[in-house]
């Protein structure tokens, strides 16, 4: 088998990298750094279009095991079609779980605080006071209960909720109470003051956030998007915004980047930030520790972490 590795980060800036594979630096420039057919093991370039990171995928002939540098892999599904039977993917769980959880508690504190009026007032030079929401004594819903999800809610603990409510695919219990299956969304939402999104995008979780989801929602609720933006239908979200009924804070959107035009950017209540959960000061070091410890694996045939699916004869099988 070929020993080509193929990362996005330069590897002399990885310490500990195990000896034998031939290392190449590749962060989705427009040569490849040697012949596809001859990379084993495929580091995704991080913040990249989905074209970038797919492009190699149809000539990597030779590949073992696709790394993601996300915890979603929505955007290499596309090329795994290209791929030989047996291939692993796998995604980047505990590097991003820090700063998305920070990110999530930022969001909702900010939005029900008042921040960005203060941000506004404070531009034009006027002393904006006022009654505003506290995040104490409030009811969270978190839908989507990963490792993201439990992170966000090990940063949510000390604010005195009044309850926190976890959803997933199926039902489950931890330490800090049950998860929920998917199929008791309907009858959660209605309860929650804060309802902040997780999940991966999938087929399943594509629009789940739409008219319906958000007529459930109470009056007055908060909607946090650290997940995809395709989670959430934005026209529906549009209408709900438009109409005052609840507010949003949105990291992810439907499109994206969110073009100057669009009407999001102008709805009552919402707070965008540009897709910025994952690339913090946090995420180089987690990354590393990551491809050092996959690698180490790999080299000595040991079984990799964090494996999402494997591609079969008739495609990926999960």
């Amino acid at each position: 088998m070929t020993d080509d590795v193929w990362l996005p980060i330069p590897p002399e800036e990885i310490a500990g990298l195990p000896e034998g594979p031939n290392y190449l630096f590749w962060d989705g420039g427009e040569d490849f750094p040697a012949d596809p057919a001859d990379c084993a093991f495929y580091v995704v370039p991080y913040m990249k279009s989905s074209e970038t990171g797919v492009r190699p995928l149809p000539a990597m002939g030779s590949v073992a095991v696709v790394q993601t540098l996300s915890a979603g892999i929505d955007h290499v599904q596309p090329g795994l079609k290209y791929l030989r039977p047996g291939v692993q993917l796998c995604n980047a769980r505990g590097v991003h779980e820090a700063s998305t959880g920070e990110l999530a508690l930022t969001l909702i504190l900010a939005s029900l605080r008042g921040v960005p009026d203060f941000v506004r007032a404070q531009d034009k030079g006027e002393w904006l006071g006022g009654f505003r929401s506290a995040l104490a004594d409030r009811s969270v819903l978190i839908v989507g209960y990963g490792s993201i999800g439990s992170a966000i809610e090990d940063r949510l603990t000390p604010f005195e909720l009044a309850r926190v409510a976890r959803v997933a695919r199926s039902a489950r219990t931890t330490a800090r109470g049950p998860v929920h299956p998917l199929a008791e969304l309907p009858a959660l939402l209605p309860e929650a003051d804060v309802v902040v999104l997780s999940t991966p995008l999938d087929e399943t979780t594509r629009h789940l956030v739409d008219a319906e989801f958000l007529a459930r929602m109470k009056d007055g609720a908060l909607l946090v998007n650290v997940a995809r933006g395709a989670v959430v239908d934005t026209e529906a979200l549009l209408a709900e915004l438009q109409s005052g009924r609840i507010t949003a804070a949105l990291d992810v959107t439907d499109p994206e980047p969110l073009p100057q035009e669009h009407p999001l950017w102008q709805a009552p209540g919402v707070l965008i930030s540009p897709h910025v959960g994952g690339p913090t000061s946090a995420f180089m070091p987690r990354a590393k520790r990551l491809i050092v410890d996959q690698l180490g694996r790999f080299v000595n045939r040991e079984p990799l972490r964090n494996v999402i699916l494997t591609t079969g004869p008739t495609g990926p099988t999960g």
